[in-house]
């Protein structure tokens, strides 16, 4: 004999789990050896204490930017993790043997992959074997024909003829890639090594993936140098991992889309229950329903198992699968229809668990200060894969006693976006009512491994995530090449609870304001800042050394502003939010200099080589807030709305005046009347330009509006008010809807 026994498993496989288990208990080897990185060994005491808790993940991942990783999980079925529970509890030594994560992580094709999507990544194979293998695929096909083989000895025949067969679709060809080959040879040197150590040859077993056997036998021939072989700067840590994501990770083959389901069939094997997983399926299916208002009476299970064992044995099969469950559960639960079982069928199939690890088990800094907030902050049961709700009251709770329960929320707060500047995908922040804006807010917070992953990332950028989010802030501030760039990273500081971040931004922020000159950004930075010192108190952040630089801003976009109007009938719409944005920040704070902004509305709204839409903008502010008479807007509407000023001017001027505070203007009769004088002296041609500007100005006019227009209209004419509401307030017919559509084309060249 002396040779090594191999074998065979498909990485998360419950029989391969339980049969290997039973393999080496009959075995009892002094050496087990499992196909996974080498340089993984020193995390195996960690993978087996008693509060680590499957599904988990080992995380590799390169020590520089980018940051490339690769995943390896495993679920409590999964053969190698079992096999690494028996040697613990036989204490046997055990040791990974393929090629070390540095090395992977080395090679192109492996970035981001691994174990966990893709070993071998031969996904055309697969797809072969899905179309060769009858009703279900290869999946069926696997679990019909091997998990459910029913004995050790049909099981490990199964597996063997599973992988030499896949071999022989490969080896050789095109898909037999450097990197298996790379791959097994330096496993037989491994299992070499392990010979001349000294272990009887006979009392090693290698744990390893059913295609690799055959390429692994011949390890007495092995005689590599592996010394030039590529390598990066890599370390790596123990993770939680989900059930989801195990689902939606399957690799190379050994895809394991229902995990939830596969736990049913590792429980059925240890209870030596051969049906267990079928009937279970089904109840925990009904369960589900039941819960979400979907009767589901005892006898349909019934029914449906008893189908789901019909089923199987007309498929050649001694017991049902997963295929067959669902077939049962269709026609006997959801009564023929899929979407009535199809939410029910995911959770029993695929599951919510979540794995576990012990405080302190092999995480980077960052990941331990995570942890440990969610548990300051009192947000563990959110670390969850089902999604849940959270809603913050930012304000001080004066019925508690200590200060740290009184600011609980806003902490809570400080941490979430500190995550989301990060761009760790743990929480997401959703709108709130507007009234509760400044103390309130609702994120939506669920775990998934993606979350951890972005973790280990953001540690080339800090130790604790407050630092990483420094760090983070402070290139933002460096690449940007706005202001209002740098205003959102103030802004996000203030969110994040972090005053020396905002206090470098806001240096950074004067530095570019001496040079600006765009209004819109100035407008848009200047807005930012007035909402951080008006709501900062809240936050606990200081808004004073904002002020000089609000201030400075301000004033610098009064004295483009008037330059910027001189613009195109579209850019004036970006001008327009500009405005508006400028005359809001002024409102807010006494600091500002509110006759220079006043002095800029009237210059804009009084001269005639300006874009008469925001010159008639500029009028509406002004009259909004009382600083315009009704003598001087009579004066006003008479000059632009006069027989000289052309039709698209004077209709665009009144466009820009009807955008705010409408009921001002609708009291003003005399407004109506200088317009109706207007429009009737104007010809066909200049009515139909005219046109297209008042439409767009009596757009947003609301119905209650429009009637208060008609009455004055009504007035005006001599005509019935309600008559006239009803002629404004008809809807056209098709061709008067279309001729009016036509005036969006109008050409005003023509």
């Amino acid at each position: 004999m002396d040779k090594p026994d191999f074998f065979g498993i498909r990485h998360l496989s419950p029989a391969g789990a339980y049969y290997l288990r039973c393999f080496l208990d009959k075995k009892q080897p002094d050496l087990v050896l499992v196909e996974g990185p080498a340089d993984f060994n020193d995390i195996l005491q960690d993978i087996t204490r008693k509060e680590t808790k499957p599904p988990i993940a080992v995380l590799a991942y390169t020590k520089e930017v980018p940051v490339r990783t690769i995943l390896y999980p495993f679920a409590e079925y999964s053969p190698e993790y079992q096999a690494i529970l028996w040697c613990h509890e036989m204490n046997v030594p055990l040791r990974f043997i393929d090629l070390p994560s540095e090395t992977f992580l080395a090679i192109p094709e492996y970035k981001s992959t691994g174990m966990a999507e893709g070993e071998e990544s031969r996904n055309n194979i697969y797809l072969e074997l899905d179309k060769t293998c009858g009703a279900g695929g290869q999946e069926t096909f696997w679990e019909r024909n091997i998990e459910q083989a029913g004995s050790f000895e049909a099981y490990q025949a199964a597996a063997k003829s599973f992988g030499a067969n896949l071999r022989s679709l490969t080896e050789g060809k095109e898909n037999d890639w450097a990197e298996t080959v790379l791959r097994e040879a330096y496993m037989r040197q491994q299992i070499k090594n392990a010979v001349d150590s000294g272990i009887n040859p006979e009392k090693i077993v290698v744990v390893t993936g059913s295609y690799h056997i055959e390429g692994l036998k011949n390890w007495q021939d092995s005689n590599e140098d592996f010394s030039k072989m590529p390598k990066t700067g890599a370390t790596h840590t123990l993770m939680p991992y989900s059930y989801y994501r195990l689902s939606t990770r399957a690799g190379y083959g050994a895809g394991n889309k229902a995990p939830a389901y596969y736990s049913l069939l590792w429980e059925g094997l240890n209870r030596n229950e051969p049906g267990y997983s079928s009937y279970r399926y089904l109840v925990k299916l009904a369960a589900y329903m039941r819960s979400t208002g979907n009767p589901v009476s005892a006898a349909s299970v019934i029914e449906a198992v008893r189908l789901a064992e019909s089923l199987a044995r007309l498929r050649n099969g001694h017991l049902p699968v997963l295929y067959d469950l669902r077939d049962a559960a269709i026609t006997c639960i959801g009564e023929g229809s899929f979407a009535a079982t199809s939410l029910g069928m995911a959770d029993t199939e695929i599951g919510t668990n979540i794995g576990s690890l012990p405080d302190g088990v092999s995480r980077t800094s960052i990941q331990e200060d995570f942890y440990r907030q969610l548990k300051d902050l009192k947000l563990e049961k959110y670390r969850s894969a089902i999604e849940q709700e959270l809603v913050l009251d930012l304000r001080e709770n004066r019925r508690v006693k200590s200060e740290k329960a009184a600011f609980m929320d806003l902490h809570r707060s400080y941490f979430l976006h500190q995550l989301r500047v990060l761009n760790v995908s743990f929480a997401k922040q959703a709108s709130t009512n507007q009234d509760n804006a400044t103390w309130q807010e609702h994120w939506f917070i669920y775990w998934t491994p993606e979350a951890e992953i972005e973790l280990v990332e953001s540690a080339l950028k800090g130790d604790t995530i407050e630092t990483a989010a420094s760090f983070a802030m402070k290139e933002r501030v460096e690449n940007a090449t706005g202001m209002g760039e740098i205003a959102l990273v103030i802004e996000d500081a203030c969110y994040c609870g972090m005053e020396k971040a905002a206090v470098y931004a806001t240096k950074a922020l004067q530095s570019m304001a001496v040079d600006a000159v765009s209004v819109e950004d100035l407008a848009e930075t200047a807005y930012k800042l007035s909402i951080i010192i008006q709501y900062g108190n809240i936050r606990k952040a200081k808004p004073e050394p904002l002020e000089p630089i609000l201030g400075q801003l301000f004033y610098r976009a009064c004295l483009v502003l008037e330059s910027a109007c001189i613009c195109d009938d579209a850019a004036s719409n970006i001008i327009i939010d500009a405005m508006k944005k400028l005359d809001n920040t002024e409102l807010a704070h006494d600091f500002l200099n509110k006759e220079e902004w006043l002095k800029t509305l009237s210059s804009i709204s009084m001269h005639d080589n300006l874009n008469t839409k925001l010159s008639g903008f500029a009028a509406a502010i002004l009259l909004e807030r009382g600083n315009l008479d009704t003598e001087s807007l009579r004066t006003e509407v008479s000059r632009r709305l006069s027989s000289g000023t052309p039709a698209e001017l004077g209709a665009g001027w009144f466009e820009g005046l009807a955008m705010k505070n409408k009921y001002a203007l609708i009291a003003r009769l005399s407004l109506w009347e200088s317009l109706n004088v207007y429009l009737m002296a104007l010809t066909d041609e200049e009515f139909k330009k005219a046109l297209v500007f008042l439409r767009r100005a009596f757009a947003s006019f609301s119905s209650a509006e429009k009637d208060q227009v008609a009455e004055n209209l009504g007035e005006i004419l001599g005509l019935n008010g309600q008559e006239t509401s009803e002629a404004v307030n008809t809807v056209l017919d098709e061709n008067s809807q279309q001729i009016i559509d036509s005036l969006d084309e109008f050409d005003f060249d023509f």
